[in-house]
């Protein structure tokens, strides 16, 4: 009983507490827990489990448990902040670029450079069209240190596998060396190509294949 009670009273606080408890979710429109509060409750969850499993006796047991659930919330809520920050500054700075900041998971986020920027057919190459837009990214990928980068690049289908194999990594790896000329760290950053395996519009007719050359930036907490 005392195992419920706790949850659900440290639940309540945290979601009463918590500075900003909701987003409004750019895909639906519809407000939803954000990070900062979700992390929160899991991580005081998880700290209550282990207060109770711990102790000699059910004092100290209780004792545990509370302070275990606040570490736990401290923790969670600490990383879920600070990706809910880190996305709110990539849409101010990236709007009316041609980048799609998604929210993925809780911890995670992904822009993606979408409909060819970039990048011209069977080339690596960086347009200058696209430095501003990667100047806007690297100001806050910088801004926000702690967290880590999987680049991935994708191509159409127009080629072999295999050279559409190595100009994905070519495009990753451009764009990788872009954001570390502007200041981001290389050791956060990874270069991985995709090939044309993963397509978002058809390889059918010129625009399709003009949104399938594309790179995508996962953006990870920091291990």
């Amino acid at each position: 009983m005392f195992k419920n009670l706790a949850t659900s009273l440290v639940i309540v606080t945290l979601l009463s507490g918590c500075e900003y408890t909701q987003r409004q979710n750019a895909t639906t429109g519809e407000y939803e827990t954000n990070s900062t509060t979700k992390g929160a409750v899991i991580g005081a969850i998880s700290g209550i489990a282990l207060g109770l499993a711990s102790g000699d006796d059910a004092k100290e047991r209780r004792q545990r448990a509370l302070i275990g659930a606040a570490g736990g919330a401290a923790v969670g809520g600490g990383i879920g902040y600070y990706f809910d920050r880190q996305e709110a500054a990539l849409r101010k700075e990236l709007l009316n670029s041609g980048v799609q900041v998604q929210r993925v998971s809780d911890n995670e986020l992904l822009l993606r450079l979408k409909n060819g920027i970039g990048f011209d057919t069977n080339s690596y190459q960086l347009s200058p069209v696209i430095h501003n837009t990667l100047n806007g990214i690297a100001k806050i990928l910088v801004e926000y240190p702690n967290t880590s980068l999987v680049i991935e690049g994708h191509t159409d289908s127009t080629g072999s596998d295999l050279t559409n194999q190595i100009l994905s990594e070519k495009r990753a790896e451009s764009v990788r060396s872009y954001l570390i000329n502007k200041g981001v760290a290389p050791g956060r950053a990874i270069a991985r190509g995709m090939g044309e395996r993963m397509p978002l519009c058809s390889n059918m007719n010129a625009a399709g294949r003009t949104c399938n050359r594309r790179v995508e930036i996962q953006i990870l907490p920091l291990r």
